[in-house]
This record gives C-alpha cells, structure tokens and sequence, in this order.
C-alpha cells in the first residue's frame, strides 16, 4: 500500500481526495490505519509541495502541510502507484515539515 495512490473519504469536513500512503503495513494486531498526504489541484508553490503531474490527473501537487491518518475503511479505491522519485520527494517534504532529523542528523524544516 505503501506509494500507492487511493481516493479517501475525508469524512464531513472534506471532500474525497486523492492522497499517496506513506505509512508502512500494519499487524494484525495494531490498528487498521494508514498515513497519507493529500494531493491537491490548489498549488500555492510553498516549499512543503511536490508537484505531481500524471495521465487521468490534472496537475498538481502532494502538500505535506496535508498530512493525516485515516481507518482502512475510509480508502476508497485505489487509482495507481506513485514513482520512487516522486515517492522520495513527497517523503522529503514530509520530513522537511515536520523539522525532522535528515540522514546528516541535521532538522528538515530550512
């Protein structure tokens, strides 16, 4: 699941939008959730964007000032699997926004 693009169920106060998982597969025994950043078509070209452009979608961008955890029973369907790169990019702003450590031991957030 990890990469791979669904359409969620935002719940009341957002509509369904796609979104790439980035948590890691679960146990049994743990909670039936998923980590995700949301993909917009609003891009404001701020530093925590990766901008993402692919057929069937119109263009956009991965906004890691969007990021949330939502059950399993709120993926929708899943639409197509995102690129290690582009992966890679989206994580990077992940870290970035959240001023976590890089791999230098350095915080993201610059």
């Amino acid at each position: 699941m990890r990469g791979e693009i669904w359409m969620i169920d935002l719940g009341m106060a957002a509509k369904p939008r796609p979104a790439v998982i980035l948590s890691v597969p679960f146990a049994d025994d743990e909670k039936a959730v998923v980590t995700y950043v949301a993909r917009t078509t609003q891009a404001r070209g701020g530093r925590f964007e990766v901008e993402h452009r692919a057929p069937l979608f119109l263009p956009g961008v991965f906004d890691a000032q969007n990021i949330g955890t939502v059950p399993t029973a709120k993926l929708m369907r899943r639409l197509t699997r995102l690129p290690e790169r582009e992966l890679a990019a989206v994580e990077g702003a992940v870290v970035r926004w959240l001023g976590l450590p890089t791999e230098r031991g350095e915080p993201g957030a610059k």
